[in-house]
């Protein structure tokens, strides 16, 4: 790729001309992304019994994804950094593509595992990519607050759009459709981002890739997530679960010490230290905790409680997309040049809480018009209005050559709490159920009665998982309020460098501190 492509005019409030084409192509790549992970789920009992998979081995379908996204991410992103970030996120769609067509012909479990891989490495090159090219292109406030809001929706809501799309493609084609349908939003994403996408100038990193960081952060975080994933599937007292988190620890620990004193660290240290972006990412991990544990309790409440069909499932969802989009771009976008993020993100994740807080009361017989939907439209309005800020002010005032890695950083902590939530609140909700059903099991007569006894076990364990939703939601709530300091964002000329030692005049988004 030439280096005259990459550049463009530049207008005077430092974006690019074709910046809003550009945010098309971007939304549209990250909405596969968010959608591959629903949509799969909902294909996986389809995929399971023609490629003869045992239940043993099919959470590998998620398994691997996961780790090789989880893993591979801060890698990602500065890869980003160091490459440029729109041939970063041109490679990670084609490759996205590609592990998408060998998914949907797979003909063996073994083949299935390794495309699911290939799509975890390759997101992991393109979400990064995706959100640090709109943290340097927009650097206007409203404008940014604009994209963003826009980007927050797609980030949030799309995860349910994905339930509909994959419903239907499961229900009236066949369950490849759910890995093909990538391959038309990655070609569309691609031709258009690369005649559209003019990156900034002087934001690469060209420093030495810094391999015992790879090493020890891809290795940690990939014992992470493989330690909770193995917590749902064999408990917490599991002997490889244990020896998961703590070599998980040991590696995290090794990593820290190690970006501490290398010149030229794969995550610098400067960007998490700052106390409005480790008040985010650690806010946005837990609210991610209890959004996972909630899509997952609801789908199952929905199809086998309520014996919804997959695609009545996903509609069932909309009104928490609707949300979503609302709060993202009716509220957070526009009161983000007005406010503080903390007035946005604490309120935003308190409501999201008051609407899980609705959820717990759900018995075998709960009215969907009367508790799930006003549940749905609070979590959606919550999590848009509290997201957007969220993921702005994550990538604000971060020097351009670190804008790669800060945005997987977002993503990390998105992906950890995801896993964190699955594990965890699937635990507690199978511990609940277990108990309920051995204290009410001896008091059915016949078999009807034992099978309600059970569906009321399992809502009684979705219900006990949910309030501790609800405390993870206010911690989060809390975290937002206490860390999250910066006041409304204002534009100011900074000197920074790309990485090769020139220094040049970037706009970026400084913090304001709110007194």
């Amino acid at each position: 790729m030439s280096q005259t492509a990459d550049k463009a005019p530049v207008t005077a409030s430092g974006g690019d001309n074709n910046r809003w084409k550009a945010l098309v192509f971007i939304a549209l790549a990250q909405l596969m992304v968010v959608l591959d992970a629903t949509i799969v789920n909902i294909a996986l009992p389809s995929a399971q019994r023609d490629l003869g998979i045992s239940d043993g081995n099919r959470q590998w379908v998620v398994t691997a994804y996961a780790l090789a996204f989880g893993g591979l991410l801060l890698f990602g992103g500065r890869i980003a950094d160091k490459w440029g970030r729109k041939r970063a996120f041109l490679i990670g769609l084609i490759g996205f593509a590609a592990a998408s067509t060998l998914g949907g012909i797979a003909t063996s479990g073994v083949m299935m595992f390794g495309a699911r891989a290939l799509q975890g490495v390759f997101g992991a090159l393109l979400a990064p990519a995706a959100l640090s090219l709109l943290a340097v292109m927009f650097t206007d406030a409203k404008e940014r607050a604009k994209a963003f809001g826009i980007y927050g929706a797609i980030a949030g809501g799309g995860g349910a759009v994905g339930l509909i799309l994959g419903g239907f493609l499961t229900e009236y084609l066949d369950w490849r459709w759910t890995f093909f349908v990538n391959v038309p939003f990655a070609v569309v994403a691609a031709l258009g981002a690369w005649f559209v996408i003019r990156e900034p100038e002087g934001g690469r990193n060209r420093s030495p890739l810094d391999i015992p960081g790879v090493i020890l952060s891809t290795l940690g975080l990939v014992a992470l997530v493989y330690g909770f994933t193995r917590a749902e599937s064999d408990g917490w007292g599991d002997g490889v679960t244990i020896g998961m988190f703590v070599g998980s620890a040991v590696l995290l620990l090794a990593f820290v010490l190690v970006e501490s004193r290398v010149k030229a660290p794969l995550l610098p240290l400067r960007v998490i230290a700052d106390r409005n972006r480790g008040g985010i990412y650690l806010s946005l991990g837990l609210a991610i905790i209890g959004m996972f544990g909630l899509f997952l309790f609801l789908t199952y409440y929905l199809q086998i409680v309520k014996g919804y069909t997959p695609v009545k499932t996903g509609f069932a969802f909309l009104p928490m997309v609707a949300g979503m989009i609302t709060g993202s771009t009716q509220i957070g976008a526009r009161l983000m040049t007005r406010v503080p993020a903390r007035f946005l993100m604490g309120p935003g994740f308190f409501v999201a809480g008051v609407g899980m807080l609705l959820l717990t009361q759900l018995e075998v017989g709960t009215s969907y018009a009367a508790t799930l939907l006003p549940a749905m439209v609070l979590l959606g309005l919550g999590m848009g209005t509290a997201f957007m800020p969220a993921m702005s002010l994550a990538t604000m005032g971060v020097e351009p050559r670190d804008a790669g890695v800060a945005s997987a950083m977002v993503n990390t902590s998105q992906q950890v709490g995801g896993a964190i939530g699955t594990a965890l609140l699937n635990t507690i909700a199978a511990s609940a159920t277990t108990s309920y059903i051995k204290d009410h099991i001896a008091g059915a007569t016949s078999k009807p009665q034992a099978q309600f006894v059970q569906l009321q076990g399992m809502v009684h364990g979705y219900s006990t998982a949910i309030w501790f939703a609800v405390g993870i939601l206010a911690l989060a709530s809390l975290i937002a309020f206490t860390f999250v300091n910066a006041g409304r964002p204002g534009s100011v000329k900074v000197a920074s460098g790309d990485g090769d030692g020139e220094g040049v005049a970037d706009e970026v988004q400084i913090p304001v501190v709110a007194h």
